[in-house]
């Protein structure tokens, strides 16, 4: 299964460079359904992984000055705040058995995948949805806005730390619809907001477990290069086309995981 495994770490950083967003939600299933890793230890290494492939993927948006540090600092510094306290005090509160309803018992794993399974869902929700794109040229802060922004940060920042997802997916709308970022702008600024998130949750909390470093950066290396191939793709292919179809699948998956841990 491994070896499928690295055919899907390909196909994740492809999406991510060829649509901007989305392919790093596959990372903990490919991790637990095809590498065999438990889920918790699949969020930490999904942290990882998600934090190197957004670094790589903010360069070029860094160089054509479609970053914004203003937003970054708005949004990133509550949900960085969140994602650290969620890996290091929320997480190991969750006891190994959840609840259990008559012989089925819902234990920490099965919970942290269900809950990503719904985290799934709602993302396919939001790639399939149209939205209409923004020609701003400034991003529009105000005190309500900006207090707005940053309590959504904090939302990602839990949802990161529960479940080892960049959270994309809702930080891009947020950044759109609130503080008015102009598209480019808001992706481009998302990719270090997630990418800060992630690598600070991920070593927050990378000494709670161990860490295989050859697998871990194997796979790391692997979604790069699917990155570096999807954005020369992203150069003959309208990746906003591909969104909805990609937003289709993962809704597949998502309903798929929810089926395999309750009844299968």
């Amino acid at each position: 299964m491994e070896f499928f495994g690295y055919i899907a770490s390909v196909l994740i950083g492809i999406s991510l460079g060829l649509i901007g967003g989305g392919g790093s939600i596959l990372t903990v299933p490919v991790l637990v359904y095809l590498f065999g890793l438990d889920a918790f230890l699949a969020t930490e290494y999904s942290l990882f992984i998600v934090g190197i492939s957004s670094v790589v993927g903010s360069f070029s948006y860094f160089k054509k000055g479609l970053v914004n540090l203003k937003t970054v600092f708005v949004f990133g510094i509550p949900s960085i705040i969140s994602i650290f306290l969620t890996r290091n005090y929320l997480v190991p509160l969750i006891p190994d058995e959840v609840f259990s309803i008559n012989n089925f018992v819902v234990t920490k794993n099965i919970f942290l995948l269900l809950l990503f399974a719904g985290l799934m869902i709602l993302a396919s929700y939001k790639m399939i949805q149209k939205s209409p794109e923004l020609q701003l040229q400034t991003v529009n802060f105000n005190k309500n806005k900006t207090l707005l922004a940053a309590g959504e940060g904090s939302v990602v920042g839990i949802l990161t730390g529960l479940v080892g997802a960049g959270g994309g997916f809702m930080i891009i709308p947020a950044l759109v619809n609130l503080l008015k970022t102009p598209m480019k702008v808001a992706i481009g600024t998302s990719l270090v907001i997630i990418a800060l998130n992630s690598l600070i949750g991920f070593f927050s909390s990378a000494k709670n477990v161990e860490i295989d470093w050859k697998l871990l950066t194997t796979i790391s290396s692997i979604a790069i290069i699917g990155i570096i191939i999807g954005a020369q793709l992203s150069k003959k292919i309208d990746g906003k086309k591909l969104k909805p179809a990609f937003g289709w699948f993962i809704l597949v998956m998502g309903i798929y995981i929810i089926i395999k841990e309750l009844f299968i």
